[in-house]
């Protein structure tokens, strides 16, 4: 047994593949024309019977497993894969994993068990681009079904999760056509909002407002969550769209930023 895995870090890797995946790049078909899966899941119990789950299956191959969120960063850049099925407990609590993962691994789809159903995360979980929402207690039968059409870039969602996202959109659409129902965002929220809107980075607008760049991603996180939005290309959008910047009290007055300017003196 290797030093890792004596110290519990399991990474693993189907030895019967080495060699044959390093070569590939990510959104390239697997070995066979095969689904490439990582399952990355804190209890190994569950990684085992997964990963019998999948070895019935021709068509789907296990590259890699891993029991923590950091081992699953290590293994989607050795081991290009097109479906991760990860428990949601890797990432409760962690604002920006899905992003993280979407960066990481633009190509792949991802998959998150969940322990119970919660309206609010599994909306939240589907708006940061999660294709599927499955329960721990899920048959074998129904997460192959889901692996297969997930890959072939279907999502995966059951009635009550879709009664859940539309009940969302259309309180979402309250409240934007409700202006006694739009959050009021401060002074500076909206100068951060004017520097988004003509596409400055968290270190330019630092600067511009006299600050630093973790400040700066402080401020988007909860600008991000009074607005709904997921980053800051639909923050920009959204504000553009709304006319954020006039419809706020002050927003009238929302600096215009001039990079050769500091913000400082009006903030």
């Amino acid at each position: 047994m290797s030093d890792e895995l004596a110290n519990g870090n399991a990474l693993e890797r189907n030895d019967d593949l080495a060699g044959d995946l390093d070569d590939l790049e990510p959104g390239d078909p697997g070995p066979d024309g095969g689904i490439r899966v990582i399952l990355a899941d804190s209890q190994a119990i569950y990684r085992v019977g997964m990963r019998k789950v999948f070895a019935l299956e021709d068509d789907i191959r296990v590259v890699a497993q891993a029991e923590t969120l950091e081992n699953l960063y290590a293994a989607l850049q050795h081991f290009p894969t097109d479906v991760v099925l990860l428990e949601g407990h890797l990432i409760a609590g962690t604002v920006d994993a899905i992003p993280e993962f979407m960066r990481r691994a633009p190509h792949a789809k991802l998959i998150v068990q969940i322990s119970s159903s919660d309206e609010g995360n599994t909306v939240e979980l589907f708006r940061r681009g999660v294709r599927g929402v499955v329960p721990r207690s899920i048959s074998p039968e129904l997460l192959v079904r889901c692996v297969r059409k997930i890959a072939a870039g279907e999502t995966w969602i059951d009635n009550q999760s879709i009664s859940w996202v539309i009940d969302a959109y259309r309180e979402q659409a309250t409240m934007l056509t409700n202006p006694k129902s739009q959050p009021r965002l401060s002074e500076k929220e909206l100068a951060i909002i004017a520097c988004i809107t003509r596409g400055m980075r968290n270190k330019e607008i630092a600067y511009q407002i006299g600050t630093t760049e973790q400040v700066i991603k402080n401020y988007l996180r909860k600008i991000y969550d009074k607005l709904g939005v997921a980053d800051r290309l639909e923050l920009a959008l959204y504000c553009l769209h709304h006319k954020i910047l006039q419809s706020q009290p002050g927003g009238a007055e929302a600096p215009f930023v001039d990079p050769g300017i500091p913000l400082r003196a009006k903030l």
